[in-house]
């Protein structure tokens, strides 16, 4: 919470500012006519010594300006709700008459509502510490989706984890390769888990699988029998139609070029002979038709899945917010990637949207933005879905 605490602080500095520089404009104004000295008894009329009006102008405007960048270099240090975009703007929008006013309120209430947020949930995991709701029988295996790789300080669920292991859950990660052929990837994935069942000696684990993720999990349970439960989030279990669609349109040597060039970029952030190509084909309709005819799901081992929708294409995050009209074409409503046809798969499944023009994305599921959404809060549906597992015992 010390982040919040220093962020709060420079909220609450902003709003000092606020408030001082209209009293300072009054103090000085009254000053300058000489008013306070007729309503006070004094003589009325043009102050007689500027130079003390002068004085007094310069200390004000030195203390307010002490107590705005306070205030704002607080606020960007800290704030992670800002983003990039209010943090350009209130640079830019800074030197303009107005709207540096109207970008302060913004700042000032974006941040707000994030220190109201992330206290409300501290005291809320705080009230439930003893109960370690997410405790589960089995550690908790995340797995990433595809053109994603696991890293030490970029972490691909975004504040997820953390939100877990404070509700008492103990997490492991796929750590296989951004790019690579479902089958391929189940290898790695049933060789993860073997690792992990050694390491630990915990027998099973749960799995939480996002987007491609999860259709490399349903064929790694296959080749490995440590699986309790597998959740899927976004995945496309039955492909999605505007893949197809670009596929064929785009050359066989354009697509070429683009393989070559992903690969040698993720061989050198760790993949081990990735492949582009055969990742993206996995995710076609027709190659996924083929994947549910052959794959079949074990009936000692718990599905679910959950999928989510852009209410509006505006909304999504670059890029989802150009794929989304295309993917609507082809696959209907959907996530910016993932149309909502092919969510479902398992005995239970989720379908997750708010109201308004904002709606959840791909990347709004794994918190890739870090943002927080009006009306889903996307750390606790974790929370809750892990604690789901445990109650059924896994």
């Amino acid at each position: 919470m010390g982040r919040i605490k220093v962020c709060n602080f420079g909220r609450i500095m902003l709003k000092i500012f606020c408030w001082t520089t209209v009293i300072l404009a009054i103090y000085l104004i009254l000053g300058i006519t000489g008013c306070y000295e007729k309503w006070f008894g004094g003589p009325a009329g043009i102050v007689k010594a500027p130079v003390y009006w002068l004085i007094r102008a310069g200390i004000g405007i030195l203390v307010e300006s002490i107590i705005f960048w306070i205030g704002i270099i607080m606020v960007y240090a800290t704030s992670e709700q800002l983003g990039i975009r209010w943090r350009v703007l209130g640079i830019v929008c800074g030197w303009i008459p107005v709207a540096h006013l109207v970008m302060l309120h913004i700042i000032i209430k974006t941040v707000g509502e994030e220190v109201r947020m992330e206290k409300m949930r501290a005291k809320r995991n705080l009230q439930r510490k003893e109960q370690r709701i997410c405790s589960t029988k089995y550690p908790i295996l995340m797995v990433h989706g595809v053109f994603f790789r696991d890293f030490e300080h970029l972490n691909y669920w975004g504040r997820i984890p953390a939100e877990l292991e404070a509700n008492g859950a103990v997490i492991c990660y796929g750590n296989h390769n951004s790019a690579a052929a479902v089958r391929d990837s189940a290898k790695e994935l049933a060789e993860r888990i073997h690792q992990i069942v050694i390491k630990t000696g915990c027998e099973k684990v749960n799995v939480i699988a996002h987007s491609k993720g999860g259709l490399d999990m349903r064929a790694a349970i296959a080749l490995t029998p440590y699986v309790a439960s597998l959740t899927t989030i976004n995945t496309p279990h039955r492909g999605c139609q505007f893949a197809d669609y670009l596929l064929g349109k785009i050359p066989e040597k354009q697509q070429q070029m683009v393989a070559n060039a992903y690969n040698a970029g993720a061989a050198k952030l760790g993949d081990i002979n990735p492949d582009f190509l055969a990742a993206v084909y996995d995710l076609t309709s027709e190659k996924c038709s083929e994947f549910n005819n052959e794959i079949k799901d074990n009936p000692d081992i718990y599905y679910q899945s959950v999928g989510s929708k852009l209410n509006h294409p505006a909304s999504g995050r670059f890029p989802l917010n150009f794929t989304y009209p295309l993917v609507k074409y082809f696959d209907g409503p959907n996530d910016g990637l993932v149309g909502e046809e092919s969510f479902r798969w398992g005995q239970n499944y989720q379908f997750l949207t708010v109201s308004g023009k904002r709606g959840i994305s791909h990347g709004d599921m794994i918190d890739l933005n870090r943002e927080n959404i009006k009306g889903f809060d996307v750390r606790e549906f974790y929370v809750q879905v892990v604690a789901g597992l445990k109650k059924m015992g896994f």
